[in-house]
């Protein structure tokens, strides 16, 4: 983001043990202590799995302050210790997620609930404290993890075996050998967790997202790993890939581990691998403590070499195959170790075009990225279930790319990624410590010493994580800046160590670096309101290039999330106090108020008379503004000049209750931006074009189309049609190729306010792309004299105010039906103007609700926010969770810009 002024399947890959830094020793605090009541935790132990080479997640932990524990690091650490009065925590946890599911504190999400929280209460270390078994000590035992949140001193059975000047970074990977230590039956393992400052660690911040919890993420956030094992141990199993470009006929596979030998005494371990039904081996002599690289080639094992490879593709180009690689290391015919690595095969190109675009290219053939941003819960809470139904909305909204900046998911989110085809771009995030080494205390504090080797570890860990996920396409080694660089080859070294198969980009912002090159990329905004034809311009933000991050800034939800997630005071000063600045919204001063995007829809649309105006208007400006920034990006991804390469929406998705940058709100609901970038994105679309009043279609398809008939016609608000005109024999290439169908001449006789209506229709007359604009014979008027970073001024605005004077009409919701199968319901209901007139029934949404009148959510829509002329009907169909009705029958809220609001009951 760009500088404000103002149980788990473990992956073996290669562990990143991070030296130590400093001899300290934690101090203590004179903080005042944390006066909650406390519930007590669960005490069982973690039962160990026995098996060499398996990992068992710590299943949870026992946590409290420091400030209010006076016993002995020994003796917090040793077993049979009374927790009594301390919080449990989930496996993966901050401090305040602890708090939270304790019922310590109210909804934060809701009203300013989050400023109660006493700060006070996380500036001290807190103790995170877990039970494992183990059945004997016959094997050796090791502590594998991440995701500590600053640092932490770590205890196990009464004994320091680290200290927090070693383990410190939230993304640096530790592996400690407790085999002297584990006794048979119960041990003890504890935290001292160190509290967080994103400006002095190289951990987790949230820029301008958010309001930053008062904890600042403090805790461990990914699985502590309990691995048991023989003498040599197998790890930075991983697979690289050659897949014959553009034939995809063949692909070389090399096999690369280290074994480790862990004993005192020498060993010969057989190394023994599968890939499907592929099979290879050989052995490996190891003197003590020694280890030594295991390489597999298809010089050295022709079975390697794959005939006729299954390729991985991003969804929507083909399927998305995995394989599955199986290493085990034997001593004396007993199995010490094993691996397992999920992978596919696909190769990753991204050069620069001759505009000097970063283009990538997918098994040879180049795609337009099309992304948004990732924010994951505020609080760092996993919920799979959750994080797969948001990119579920990815797919729906015709995305093909999620960038995460800093907030690294953990390996679930990718092993999600790969399986739906949803291509990734991770990075370093911007404006804390991450950034400090460029821009002193500006973002964060310049590096010491220190930080070098922490930067250069939390590389490698990551590195060794993700690279062999087909999903991963680049990692951003900087965000709003290029590293300098002494600390970009620390990270380029790290990276070629761990075999990094795919580019190597500066940073998101238009930068160079002097190892990785020119970014490709520009970060020229907008972050606040922008109207719909700034998209067109051949300049700042506008469709050329790749756009990492970009949207016009504020997403107001539906009325259903805002009255979840704001007071009525606060409801009230929403669309009363334009200058008011908004919790909801952002910490930064720039994004406090909502002014700019007030004035606008003012400007546009007219004054709001209410709340429920206000909503409505926001639905309508947001829905035509996400679908010109995506359809801009699509008509230029093949212009000969200066092409559209990538655009990423900041943001797809908010990790708290928020006012902007967000496809999709924190409830999941859907309004005008969500069904804007549905309609933008679909795979054969026609649309009209705000810089030259083009209509064209755009075919992201793989096959051509052709033999389609565009038709485009212009009405006055009350229906009367000005224009129409026919054009056949349209024909599009594939790949996101477009052509112009016809150009809409200037029409005399049309009003202030007018609508555009385009229809495109296969061969056999069935339609196949339906487009509708709400447009003024009055541009918006942009001040680019004035540009600034994140927005360019409008000094005269679109006159949309027609819109209001639009007779109301009737829309009927009829043939509803349902089905389930497997846990999953679908509800399918057409609806009809049947209003008497001729007006249109401008923007018609269908609601699922449940017999309260809630939103079921999450749900997929076949379409929604439908425009139909009298007597035009549209079957929509809904597909959801059959428990989210509790056993009730589904219901369906009707309403629209000019049609009045009604429940229609299913079945």
């Amino acid at each position: 983001m760009f500088h404000r002024p103002v149980s788990v399947r473990p992956r073996t890959a290669a562990v990143a043990v991070l030296g130590l830094l400093l001899a300290l020793t934690a101090g203590t605090s004179s903080a005042t202590p944390v006066a909650h009541a406390r519930p007590n935790p669960a005490t069982s132990a973690t039962s160990v799995d026995p098996a060499p080479g398996r990992a068992t997640a710590l299943a949870g932990y026992a946590i409290r302050s420091t400030a209010e524990v006076t016993d002995s690091p020994a003796a917090v650490s040793s077993p049979g210790y009374s927790t009594a009065g301390w919080f449990p925590a989930g496996p993966r946890s901050t401090v305040l997620a602890a708090l939270l599911a304790a019922g310590t504190y109210a909804d934060p999400f809701y009203s300013t609930n989050q400023q109660k929280i006493p700060k006070a209460d996380f500036t001290v270390p807190w103790w995170y404290r877990a039970d494992f078994d183990v059945t004997d000590t016959a094997s050796r035992t090791r502590l594998d993890f991440s995701g500590v949140i600053s640092a932490a001193d770590v205890y196990v059975n009464g004994k320091q075996v680290a200290d927090k000047g070693a383990v410190t970074g939230a993304y640096t990977r530790h592996e400690l050998d407790l085999s002297e230590l584990v006794r048979a039956g119960t041990n003890t393992v504890a935290f001292r967790v160190q509290p967080n400052d994103p400006k002095k660690n190289l951990t987790m911040g949230w820029i301008d997202w958010l309001q930053p919890p008062p904890d600042e993420n403090m805790g461990i956030v990914r699985d502590v790993l309990v691995r048991r094992g023989g003498p040599v141990a197998l790890r930075d199993a991983h697979v690289v890939t050659a897949l014959a470009v553009p034939s995809l006929s063949s692909a070389d596979l090399t096999v690369k581990a280290e074994a480790r030998n862990d004993s005192a005494a020498p060993v010969t371990a057989r190394i023994r691998g599968t890939i499907g039904e592929i099979s290879f081996a050989q052995d490996v002599t190891l003197a003590p403590h020694e280890t030594k690289p295991v390489i597999f080639t298809p010089a050295t094992h022709p079975q390697l070499r794959l005939a006729a490879p299954r390729v991985w593709w991003p969804a929507g180009m083909g399927a998305q195959p995995l394989y599955a690689l199986d290493l085990t290391a034997s001593v004396s015919s007993r199995t010490s170790d094993a691996a397992h690595e999920t992978f596919g095969i696909r190769d990753v190109k991204a050069p620069l075009n001759a505009a000097g675009a970063r283009q990538y290219a997918i098994n040879g053939r180049p795609l337009l990225i099309k992304g948004g941003g990732w924010s994951p819960d505020a609080y760092l809470r996993w919920d799979r279930t959750y994080v797969e139904d948001r990119l579920r909305y990815a797919l729906d909204l015709g995305l093909n790319t999620i960038r995460l900046e800093g907030h690294i998911e953990p390996d679930e989110f990718f092993d999600l990624t790969d399986r739906y085809g949803i291509l990734t771009l991770p990075g370093w995030e911007c404006c804390d410590k991450w950034e400090g080494q460029v821009n002193g205390d500006e973002t964060g504090d310049p590096w010491t010493a220190a930080d070098y080797p922490v930067a250069k570890a939390s590389m490698a860990a990551e590195a060794a994580r993700l690279r062999d996920h087909p999903s991963v396409i680049s990692f951003l080694i900087g965000s709003d800046f290029a590293p300098d660089r002494t600390i970009e080859k620390t990270y380029v070294d790290a990276l070629d160590a761990a075999d990094w198969p795919t580019p190597v980009v500066a940073a998101a912002s238009d930068n160079s670096a002097p190892i990785s090159g020119s970014s490709g990329m520009k970060m020229t905004g907008p972050y606040d309101w922008v109207p719909p034809d700034y998209w067109y311009e051949k300049r700042e933000g506008g469709a050329t290039g790749f756009n990492s991050e970009t949207s016009a800034g504020p997403d107001i939800p539906t009325l259903d999330t805002l009255r979840r997630m704001l007071s009525p005071a606060e409801l009230a000063t929403l669309w009363k106090s334009p200058s008011a600045k908004q919790y909801h919204r952002s910490p930064s001063a720039t994004f406090a108020t909502l002014k700019l995007y007030d004035d606008a829809l003012t400007g546009r649309y007219g004054a709001p008379a209410g709340l429920d105006d206000y909503v409505r208007k926001a639905q309508l400006a947001q829905y035509e503004n996400v679908r010109a920034q995506f359809e801009a990006y699509g008509r230029n991804a093949k212009d000969a000049s200066k092409p559209a390469t990538g655009v990423v929406y900041w943001m797809f998705n908010s990790g708290w209750t928020s006012l902007h940058w967000q496809l999709t709100d924190r409830y999941l609901d859907q309004g005008g931006a969500y069904f804007g970038a549905k309609k933008a994105n679909e795979p054969l679309h026609i649309q009209y074009s705000y810089d030259n009043r083009a209509v064209t279609v755009v075919n992201s398809r793989p096959a051509a189309a052709s033999g389609l008939t565009a038709r485009v016609s212009l009405f006055t608000p009350e229906g009367i049609r000005k224009y129409d005109r026919t054009v056949t024999g349209v024909a599009v290439a594939g790949d996101g190729a477009s052509t112009t169908a016809l150009t809409v001449p200037a029409v005399s006789a049309l009003p202030a306010t007018y609508l555009a209506k385009l229809v495109l229709t296969d061969g056999s007359g069935r339609e196949v792309s339906r487009n509708v604009y709400w447009l003024s014979t009055r541009p918006d008027t942009l001040d680019y004299a004035h540009t600034d970073w994140f927005h360019t001024p409008t000094t005269s605005y679109a006159d949309l105010r027609g819109l209001s004077a639009m007779p109301r009409t009737k829309v009927r919701a009829t043939d509803v039906s349902t089905t389930a199968a497997g846990g999953t319901s679908t509800t399918t209901v057409t609806v009809r103007n049947t209003g008497s007139g001729s007006a249109p029934a401008l923007l018609t949404d269908v609601h699922l609700v449940d017999r309260k009148g809630t939103p079921v959510l999450p749900v997929r829509w076949s379409d929604n926010q439908v425009t139909l002329w009298p007597g035009e009907s549209a079957t929509l169909t809904a597909t959801y969770r059959t428990t989210d009705l509790h056993g009730a029958a589904p219901r369906l809220r009707v309403s629209g810009w000019n049609v009045p609001t009604a429940t229609v009951a299913g079945s």
